[in-house]
């Protein structure tokens, strides 16, 4: 569970980044963010490139 919130921070770290709105929104936000952004992208996408925390990151950060 916690390992799930860090790698969910690090994503919405990254997806921030890439669409720079990352500091606009907390880091609470930001990671519920990542974690929903990483289901659909995982529906989406499959799940494909490395895993971390049974997230794939690639469709996750897409």
């Amino acid at each position: 569970m916690i390992w799930s919130l860090i790698v969910g921070a690090l994503i919405g770290l990254i997806a921030g980044a890439i669409t720079n709105k990352g500091s606009s929104m907390g880091w609470i936000a930001n990671i519920l963010a990542a974690l929903v952004g990483s289901f659909v992208g995982q529906a989406l996408l499959g799940t494909w490139g490395p895993s971390l925390a049974g997230m794939a990151l690639i469709p996750s950060i897409v």
